[in-house]
C-alpha cells in the first residue's frame, strides 16, 4: 500500500478562509450527466477556436488596420469576398496553398483599400504563437468540464502552415475530438462538418453545446439541434455555460487540479480505507484533487462527507535511496506536535519500509555530498554551473556549525497562516528534517528574494517593492534572525545561499528526470529541466560573491612585477601631442602574450587560445558557410518570421546585437533581481531583447531629443511613445525591451532621460510594421515601428535610477560599437575572399579577371583598407580591456567612423567584380552591403563620430 499521511480538516478550513474562501460548494456529484432547468442532458461541449479559445482574426484585423492606417473593414471584406468560393474559404478547405492565398488576399485588400498593401505582417500576427494564446478562463473551464466526465471537442475552420502542419496553438490533449476544416475539406457552416464532429464524439445533437462567435456558424449548428452559446466575451460565455451545465467552471480549492493520470489513486480503495479510519457512516462521494505545487511527493486534497484532508504519498516507480521519506515526515511531525511546534495534526501512516537513523555530525559536508550524489543520479546533460559548484562547494565548507533541528525545506509555501493574526498554524513537509546547521534553513527560506514573481514553480519577490510590501530584504531578514538567536552574523552567508540554490537545482533535476518517466507529481515538472540551469547559475553568482569576500580578506601581497610590455593605462596616455601611446609585441612566443600586450595575429596567442581559434575557424568553414543557401532560402520563405532551427543548432557565439549591448547594461547597472530575471536567459541564448530609443518625429542621433514620456503613477511607471528602427523586436523570442524615455523634461539636458526594463508581454506595446533596409526585412528579428500606449511597468524595473538614461546609453554603446566593427571586418574579409574566387574563375576580353589591372588594384586596395581598420579596432578593444570605456572613447569613435565606410567600399568592389550577380540574393554581397550602409547610422551617424573625434583632438591641444 502506498505510504501516505493525512492532515486534519480544521486547520485546512482555517487556512483556506484566509484566501477568502467562505465555503467549498461541492454538491452531490455521483452522476456524470449534467442537466439544465429544461431537463436536457449534456454529454459534450464543442469549442470553436478563433474568437472563443484564442483572439479572433476579425479583432486582430481591426487593430492591425488602425495601426497601419488601413481603411476600417478592409481585411474582413477581403476575407469574406467570394463567399464559399472565395480565397479564404478555399484556404480553409486546403484547396489552395498559403502562398496562393496571400497573393489573392493582398490583391483583394489592395483593391478594397485603393492602396498597394502588404499583408505578410498580418499573416505573421495571425499565426504567431507569442500573440495568439489561449484565454486562461477557457483553459480552466475545459479542465473542469473534463474533470466532471464530459467530453470536449474542437471544431475549427483552420488552415495549413508552410511546414505542412495545421495551425493549432493549443494543447490537443484538452480535447477528445479535434475536427479541422483543412483536414476534412469542408468548412463551417456546412452541416456536414458538425455531423462529423458529433459522429466522432458518439453524441446526439441534443447532448452537445457549441461555443462559437460567428452567427452563420451558430445558426447552422442550432438547425441540427445543438445548443449554442454566442461568444462575444470569453468570461461572459463561461458564465452562461456554467448555468447550462449546473456546475462551476472555475477552480474552487485554490491551486488544485484534477488528478494527473500518472498520479491516480484507486478511489474505491481509498474511500473504504478512510471510512474505516475515521468511522464515517454517512453517504456521499469522495472528492479527490491534486495540488499543483509539490515537486517531490504528490499531494492531494480529499473531501469525504464533511471531512477535508490532505494526503501525501511517494511518487510511483523506482526511487532514489533516502528520497521521498514520507514515513520520516510523518514521525517527525507527530513528535513535534507535542513540543509546541506548529505542525498539522497527522491522522495515519501506512508504511512499507522502516526508518533508519543518521549521524548528524558535520551536517553541511554530508548535505553537499548527498545532493551531489542525487544530482549525479538524475543527470541528463552537462550543466556548466553545476559542474563548477560540485568542485567549489566541498572546498569552501563553513569551519564552524551550530546544531539544532533542521526542517530541510523551510519556505513560505510550507507554512499555513492564521487568517486574522500573525500566527503560523502549521509547518508542513518535514520529510528532509534532521539535526544540523540552522543557517541552512535560514538561507533556504530566502530563495524567494532572488526569484522573479513570474517564476513558474515558486513565484518570487525579486522584482517586488519589498519596502512597500513591508517585507525585509534577505540581508535584513538574516540579521533579524541572528539578533533573535543572540549570535553574531556569519561572514560566509553567500556560501549558504550558493548551497541552497545548488540544492534546489539538484531537486529540480530529479523532478525533470522523473517527468521523463512519468513519475513526477507536478504538471509543471517538464519545465524543471530548464529551471535547473537557471537555479545553478544563481548559485554560482553567490559562489563568486563569496570568492570576492575571501579575496578581499587576504593579506596584501607584493605588487605584480611588470614585464617589458607597458600596460595601456590612463596615467600613461600623454596629452602633449594629442596622441595615446599603446604597446604592441613583435615577439610571437606565448610568453609574451601577457596581460597588457597587444597581440595582432593568431600566432601570438597562447596555445590554448590558438587551439580554440583553429577549432572555430574549422567550424565556420565546415558548418556555417555551407549553411548559407538554406538560411537565405528561409529568409525568403513565408516562415521567415520564425527563427530558423538551423541557426539554433549552429549557435555558439550568442553575441548578436542588440542583446550584447543589453547584457552590458544589465551587468554594469542592473540590480541582482534584474540580473536574475533578464541577464541569465540572455546569456544562455534562451531569450532575445531589443533597445528602444530612436523616434520618427525627432533627430534621434541626438539622444537628448527623444520625446517618449515616462511618468510615475500609483507605484508604476507609465510609458507613452512612438519608436522605430527597433531591431529584434519582431523576433518571437524577444522577451525584454530596454526602453529610453524622458522622466523629467525640465531637468538639465543630459539628466532628463531614464531607462526602463519592459517585459514584451506588457499590455500596450503595439507593433505597427516591420521596416526594411533596401527592401530587406532582416527576419525574424527585423526592425519594428512600435507604439507604446499607457504601458505600465513596475518601479523596480528602472535601471540605475531616474535621470541616468544618457549615462547608461553611453556606457552601453562602447562595447556594442566594437562588436559592430568586428562584424564589419568579418563581412569585408568574406567579400574579399568571394571577390578573389570570382576573379580567378571568370574570363573577360580574352583573359581571366584576375589578370585585369583594375581588379588587381581593387583587391590590393581592399586588403590595405581591411588591415588598417582591423588594427584600429584591435587597438580600441585593447585600450578598453586594460583601461576602460572612458579611456577608449577616442579610439571607439574613430573605429565607428572608419569601419562602416571601409566595409561599404570593399563590398562595393566585390559586387562590381561579380557583375549583376552581385546584386542578387544568389550571393551574400547585397545583404553585406545593406548591413554596412545601415551601420553608418546605427549607434550614431558618421557625422556625430567625426565631430567627437575632432573635439577630442582639439581638446588635447597642439
Amino acid at each position: 500500500m502506498c505510504i501516505r499521511w493525512l492532515l486534519g480538516s480544521s486547520q485546512l478550513q482555517r487556512a483556506w478562509r484566509a484566501a477568502s474562501l467562505k465555503h467549498l460548494p461541492y454538491g452531490h456529484q455521483g452522476t456524470r450527466r449534467w442537466r439544465h432547468s429544461g431537463g436536457s442532458t449534456y454529454r459534450a461541449v464543442i469549442f470553436d477556436m478563433g474568437g472563443v479559445l484564442i483572439p479572433s482574426p476579425g479583432k486582430m484585423a481591426a487593430e492591425w488596420e488602425v495601426r497601419n492606417h488601413i481603411p476600417s473593414g478592409t481585411v474582413l471584406k477581403a476575407l469574406s469576398s467570394g463567399g464559399e468560393n472565395g480565397p479564404w474559404m478555399k484556404f480553409m478547405r486546403a484547396e489552395i496553398t498559403i502562398e496562393d492565398f496571400l497573393q489573392e488576399f493582398r490583391k483583394l485588400c489592395s483593391e478594397i483599400s485603393k492602396t498597394d498593401m502588404s499583408v505578410d505582417f498580418f499573416s505573421f500576427l495571425l499565426t504567431n504563437e507569442q500573440v495568439v494564446k489561449q484565454f486562461p478562463v477557457m483553459t480552466e473551464a475545459i479542465t473542469q468540464i473534463r474533470a466532471k466526465g464530459l467530453q470536449t471537442a474542437l471544431l475549427s475552420n483552420n488552415f495549413f502552415l508552410p511546414n505542412g502542419k495545421s495551425f493549432l496553438p493549443l494543447d490537443r490533449k484538452q480535447f477528445d475530438v479535434v475536427v479541422e476544416s483543412c483536414l476534412e475539406g469542408i468548412c463551417k457552416p456546412d452541416p456536414r462538418i458538425y455531423k462529423l464532429c458529433l459522429e466522432r464524439l458518439g453524441r446526439k445533437p441534443s447532448e452537445c453545446i457549441l461555443l462559437e462567435d460567428l452567427g452563420p456558424n451558430l445558426k447552422a449548428a442550432a438547425s441540427l439541434g445543438i445548443h449554442t452559446i454566442k461568444v462575444n466575451d470569453p468570461e461572459t460565455a463561461v458564465k452562461e455555460l456554467k448555468t447550462l451545465l449546473g456546475f462551476t467552471l472555475r477552480t474552487v480549492v485554490p491551486n488544485t487540479r484534477p488528478v494527473r493520470k500518472t498520479m491516480e489513486i484507486p478511489k474505491d480503495s481509498l474511500e473504504k480505507y478512510l471510512r474505516d479510519l475515521l468511522g464515517i457512516q454517512t453517504t456521499g462521494p469522495l472528492e479527490l484533487l491534486q495540488f499543483d505545487h509539490g515537486q517531490s511527493n504528490p499531494t492531494y486534497y480529499i473531501k469525504l462527507a464533511n471531512q477535508q484532508m490532505v494526503l501525501r504519498k511517494k511518487p510511483p516507480g523506482t526511487l532514489l535511496p533516502s528520497a521521498h521519506a514520507v514515513e520520516r515526515e510523518f514521525r517527525i511531525m507527530k513528535a513535534l506536535k507535542n513540543a509546541g511546534v506548529p505542525v498539522p495534526k497527522v491522522l495515519d501512516l501506512c508504511e512499507d519500509s522502516r526508518l533508519r537513523g543518521q549521524d548528524h555530525w558535520d551536517y553541511i559536508t554530508r548535505q553537499v555530498q548527498t545532493w551531489i550524489k542525487q544530482y549525479r543520479a538524475t543527470e541528463t546533460s552537462t550543466i556548466p554551473a553545476m559542474e563548477r559548484l560540485i568542485e567549489w562547494l566541498p572546498l569552501h565548507l563553513p569551519s564552524q556549525q551550530r546544531t539544532t533541528v533542521v526542517h530541510g525545506d523551510f519556505r513560505l509555501d510550507n507554512l499555513l497562516f492564521h487568517p486574522e493574526t500573525n500566527e503560523v498554524l502549521a509547518v508542513l513537509d518535514w520529510e528532509l528534517s534532521t539535526l544540523g546547521d540552522p543557517l541552512a534553513d535560514v538561507a533556504y527560506s530566502c530563495l524567494a528574494h532572488y526569484l522573479p514573481s513570474s517564476f513558474p514553480i515558486q513565484p518570487g519577490l525579486g522584482d517586488c517593492d519589498l519596502t512597500k510590501l513591508g517585507i525585509p530584504t534577505a540581508e535584513e531578514y538574516f540579521r533579524m534572525y541572528c539578533l533573535h538567536m543572540g549570535i553574531p552574523p556569519t561572514e560566509n552567508w553567500n556560501f549558504y545561499m550558493a548551497f541552497s540554490f545548488f540544492r534546489i537545482a539538484a531537486i529540480l533535476q530529479g523532478v525533470y528526470k522523473r517527468s521523463l518517466t512519468g513519475q513526477a507529481s507536478s504538471a509543471t515538472a517538464e519545465q524543471s529541466g530548464k529551471l535547473t540551469e537557471f537555479m545553478s547559475n544563481l548559485a554560482w553568482d553567490f559562489a563568486v560573491k563569496e570568492g570576492f569576500r575571501v579575496f578581499k580578506e587576504m593579506p596584501p601581497t607584493k605588487p605584480l612585477t611588470r614585464s617589458h610590455h607597458m600596460w595601456a593605462r590612463p596615467q600613461f596616455l600623454p596629452r602633449t601631442l594629442g596622441r595615446r601611446s599603446y604597446v604592441t609585441s613583435t615577439d610571437s612566443s606565448p610568453a609574451h602574450a601577457s596581460k597588457g600586450a597587444l597581440v595582432f595575429s593568431p600566432e601570438g596567442l597562447s596555445p590554448p587560445v590558438r587551439e580554440v581559434y583553429q577549432r572555430l575557424k574549422q567550424f565556420i568553414e565546415r558548418h556555417v558557410y555551407p549553411a548559407e543557401p538554406e538560411l537565405q532560402s528561409h529568409q525568403a520563405s513565408a516562415e521567415r518570421w520564425t527563427p530558423s532551427p538551423l541557426v539554433e543548432d549552429l549557435k555558439i557565439f550568442n553575441c548578436s546585437a542588440p542583446d550584447t549591448g543589453n547584457m552590458e547594461v544589465l551587468v554594469r547597472y542592473g540590480t541582482e533581481e534584474q540580473k536574475a530575471r533578464w541577464l541569465t536567459p540572455l546569456l544562455e541564448g534562451k531569450a532575445r531583447s531589443c533597445f528602444a530609443m530612436t523616434e520618427p518625429q525627432v533627430a534621434s542621433s541626438d539622444a537628448t531629443n527623444i520625446e517618449s514620456s515616462i511618468r510615475e503613477e500609483d507605484g508604476f511607471y507609465v510609458i507613452n511613445g512612438h519608436k522605430w528602427w527597433i531591431s529584434g523586436i519582431l523576433d518571437p523570442r524577444c522577451q525584454l525591451c530596454v526602453f529610453m524615455g524622458k522622466t523629467d523634461p525640465h531637468a538639465p539636458r543630459h539628466q532628463q532621460q531614464s531607462v526602463l526594463l519592459v517585459p514584451m508581454d506588457t499590455p500596450g506595446i503595439k507593433i505597427i510594421r516591420p521596416l526594411t533596409v533596401y527592401g530587406l526585412e532582416d527576419a525574424p528579428g527585423g526592425h519594428g515601428e512600435v507604439l507604446f500606449e499607457k504601458v505600465r511597468v513596475p518601479k523596480e524595473n528602472m535601471v540605475l535610477g531616474p535621470g541616468r538614461g544618457f549615462e547608461i546609453a553611453q556606457g552601453r554603446l562602447g562595447p556594442g560599437r566594437i562588436h559592430h566593427c568586428m562584424r564589419l571586418i568579418g563581412c569585408s574579409e568574406r567579400a574579399l575572399a568571394l571577390m578573389k574566387a570570382r576573379a580567378k574563375s571568370r574570363v573577360a576580353f580574352g583573359k581571366p579577371l584576375v589578370e585585369q589591372g583594375t581588379i588587381l588594384a581593387d583587391i590590393a586596395q581592399s586588403r590595405v583598407e581591411i588591415e588598417q581598420a582591423r588594427l584600429l579596432v584591435l587597438k580600441a578593444a585593447h585600450v578598453m580591456d586594460v583601461a576602460g570605456n572612458k579611456a577608449a572613447a577616442l579610439d571607439i569613435a574613430m573605429i565607428k567612423m572608419v569601419a562602416p565606410s571601409m566595409a561599404s567600399r570593399v563590398i562595393d568592389r566585390a559586387i562590381q567584380a561579380f557583375g549583376a550577380a552581385g546584386l542578387s540574393n544568389d550571393f551574400p554581397l547585397a545583404q553585406f552591403f545593406a548591413g554596412a550602409r545601415a551601420l553608418r547610422f546605427a549607434d550614431g551617424p558618421d557625422e556625430v563620430h567625426r565631430a567627437a573625434v575632432a573635439k577630442m583632438e582639439l581638446k588635447h591641444g597642439l
